[in-house]
């Protein structure tokens, strides 16, 4: 850039969606045509299908992923987590934060425009039926400047109508992450009378993505959405982003428009030949020569855009590239710095301790807890406690003959009320019983107790509690 514009600052107080009144202004970005667009195409695809067919896809009778947040049952992977696995939960979040954070500073915001739903959505479902109904950038400007006729009305109309019926689908995909995709079909057979709540929640659902994609759209990115304010926290000169060649493309005098026959290096120019076609294939309607702008979601289209520009009038492409700062002006190529290798280290160490959790985590949990407030009894020459035991199951297979054994001390277990514990797939059981033990067994006032949980002959878990006796004893 000219020394006037590597100083003008001015751009960062205004962003494109708004304008100078205040009010919402569209973007219309021109289709994006190239290489890296078509390897967008077919990453994003591919992550839209596993997107839709995942909650369908069940393995050992576990839906692949599920997040039921109100009954507080998760599976990833087919595998199970209940609440008791919460500390699972966390340090994967914490593990999916610090990768985060390192592909951010190695590779800036690129996750953003490669694989953020929003993003795909927006661009690659969205974008394109709008291109399929309103027409390329031009069409579409002088759609939205045009007249309520029969034409706009029947374009608005259609997109609108189509638009809803891909939000509809999509609320329903989230559904059956929410509450799995046995009982979204179960809904669907059953009709929207009997589930009345649920058929509102999903039009809510509906009607929230409608107004996403067909009214909020990029300002997601720009305003909503935390990662580009953080994205501007981690980068430094030696993060990759998508950027302009500013030394290349300004050259000693700044850009300018092509001239049949001139000599640009002789004058001076640099390479950018100040088309701009790289501001209208934005989907934020940023300018890319200004610099790293939070706006910017590595979408590659100015790449794209630019190669065939500079492919035309018979210049180097790479005017736009992935790049560091640092590249661009010190000729210095990307490599892992200090940072980098600490987020590494901490991430490994996560990793690790997160995969020696998995190994312990156990398919069956058994709790057993004296009951609070209750003091021993006496019955005879036994010393008795009571207590509340919770099993949880969680596979897939039916436990219907669930019974406890007292392994130390000697003593005997009798249940409270029905004499025959189940425990069902994928769910939990809770029940009392005594514990009644010789006293001359006791050898304190507080024991420890070890009970195996068995379904019929096999041992399915283990737990320990303590009993309480008198402090006086023989």
């Amino acid at each position: 850039m000219s020394e006037n514009n590597l100083n003008d600052e001015s751009f960062r107080d205004t962003i494109a969606t708004i304008d100078a009144k205040g009010k919402r202004a569209f973007i219309h970005p021109k289709k994006p045509v190239g290489r890296f667009y078509d390897r967008r195409k077919i990453v994003s695809y591919l992550l839209l299908l596993f997107l839709f067919s995942a909650p369908f896809i069940k393995i050992n009778g576990n839906q692949f992923l599920m997040f039921n947040v109100l009954e507080r049952r998760f599976n990833i992977f087919s595998f199970p987590f209940w609440p008791q696995d919460f500390h699972l939960f966390v340090i994967s979040m914490i593990i999916g934060v610090v990768g985060l954070a390192l592909f951010t500073v190695a590779f800036g915001r690129i996750f953003c425009g490669w694989f953020c739903p929003q993003t795909i959505f927006m661009e690659m479902v969205f974008r394109r039926i709008e291109f399929w109904i309103d027409g390329d950038r031009a069409a579409q400007i002088r759609l939205a400047k045009q007249e309520w006729d029969a034409e706009k009305i029947r374009k608005r109309v259609t997109k609108w109508i189509v638009f809803f019926i891909v939000s509809f689908i999509i609320a329903n995909v989230f559904l059956a992450y929410l509450i799995s995709s046995d009982s979204l079909i179960e809904f669907i057979k059953e009709g929207p009378k009997e589930h009345m709540s649920t058929f509102i929640a999903l039009l809510i659902f509906s009607c929230v993505f409608y107004f996403i994609y067909a009214w909020f759209r990029e300002q997601v990115c720009i305003i909503a959405c935390p990662y580009g304010r953080m994205q501007g926290v981690l980068l430094d000169n030696k993060s990759i982003n998508v950027a302009y060649d500013h030394v290349r493309g300004e050259g000693e005098s700044g850009r300018g428009k092509l001239i049949k026959g001139e000599d640009r290096t002789a004058v001076g120019k640099g390479d950018c030949i100040d088309c701009k076609v790289c501001v209208h294939v934005c989907p934020t309607g940023i300018d890319i020569r200004n610099g790293t702008q939070l706006e910017c979601v590595n979408c590659t289209a100015c790449i794209d855009e630019c190669d065939t520009i500079m492919e035309k009038v018979g210049l180097p492409k790479g005017l736009i590239r992935y790049a560091s700062e640092d590249e661009i002006v010190k000729k210095e190529k990307f490599k892992l710095t200090l940072r980098m290798k600490g987020y590494i280290a901490v991430l490994s160490i996560l990793i690790g301790v997160f995969i020696g959790m998995l190994f312990l985590r156990t398919d069956v949990e058994a709790t057993i807890l004296h009951v609070p407030g209750q003091i021993f009894q006496r019955e005879g020459n036994m010393i008795v406690n009571i207590y509340n035991f919770n099993v949880v199951n969680k596979t897939e297979q039916e436990f219907d003959d669930v019974t406890f054994k007292l392994i130390q001390p000697k003593g005997e277990i009798k249940l409270v009320g029905n004499t025959k514990v189940i425990v069902p797939r994928q769910g939990l059981t809770k029940g009392t019983f005594f514990v009644k033990i010789p006293e001359n067994e006791l050898n304190g006032d507080k024991i420890e107790l070890k009970i195996e949980v068995y379904n019929k002959d096999k041992k399915i878990e283990s737990a320990t509690t303590n009993f309480n006796g008198p402090r006086n004893f023989n």
